[in-house]
């Protein structure tokens, strides 16, 4: 059963349609990945599940909640909806267990103390436990996108959204990154990924969905889709990419 459906949906800013009639279902406890080159649409789709982005025309339900962008059916949604970005975006003025407890405290309006519990309990979930106390500047560019995502977690999102997640980290903190999603992946959380990572979209993602012109251009279980692309536009992606 399709926990995500994405309808003919169209986005534009100004003159430039970014999106022009995108259709996707996405399986409760299934992983996708979007991928395709810069400008093909991937990130923006990825705001529009969210409510970051308005969509001009289609429709978007996703965990149950119906695209609506009233104010608190947008919070609703996004309770259920987490979103992880390449940039961090933890405040530096807290630690990182603060980062992680203020969505449940505002949002939920749980106590500080459940709230603390929830912390730790989801950053030993991303081995990061050691670092609850710690300011985000004292993390390496790992640590702290793992923080990012343990603050998602914390909210217990059905879906969980990632964009380019390691585009901004090196090899080695890259690595430390992906083994956290691989671990949710194998844990059935419902996961939408955009990565320029073809190897772990291979390993992890159940279906692969290649984005080009703002349309989804083909898309496929990954070993077969990878096995055999069907349009030229992404084998020719796939080659540069695989290299």
């Amino acid at each position: 059963m399709s926990i995500v459906s994405i309808d003919n949906i169209h986005k534009r800013f100004g003159d430039n349609e970014v999106l022009k009639g995108v259709s996707l279902a996405v399986d409760a406890g299934s992983v996708v990945a979007l991928l395709g080159r810069s400008g093909s649409g991937k990130s923006t789709l990825l705001r529009c599940v969210n409510g970051l982005e308005t969509i001009d025309s289609g429709r978007i339900e996703v965990a149950g909640h119906v695209m609506d962008y009233h104010p608190a059916k947008l919070r609703a949604l996004r309770r259920d909806v987490g979103i992880v970005f390449q940039s961090f975006n933890l405040f530096p003025h807290l630690t990182v267990g603060e980062n992680i407890m203020l969505a449940p405290t505002i949002v939920k309006h749980v106590s500080r103390a459940e709230a603390r519990g929830v912390a730790e309990e989801t950053l030993r979930r991303i081995g990061l436990i050691d670092k609850i106390d710690a300011y985000p500047d004292s993390l390496s560019g790992g640590q702290q996108q793992r923080a990012a995502i343990a603050r998602s977690l914390a909210m217990k999102p059905k879906v969980m959204l990632f964009d380019e997640v390691t585009s901004a980290l090196d090899p080695q903190l890259t690595e430390e990154v992906l083994a956290v999603i691989e671990q949710l992946a194998r844990d059935g959380m419902t996961m939408l990924i955009v990565t320029h990572e073809m190897n772990f979209a291979r390993r992890v993602a159940d279906v692969t969905v290649f984005m080009h012109d703002g349309r989804v251009w083909e898309s496929g279980t990954t070993e077969a889709h990878f096995a055999a692309p069907r349009t030229p536009e992404f084998r020719q992606f796939l080659s540069s990419s695989l290299k």
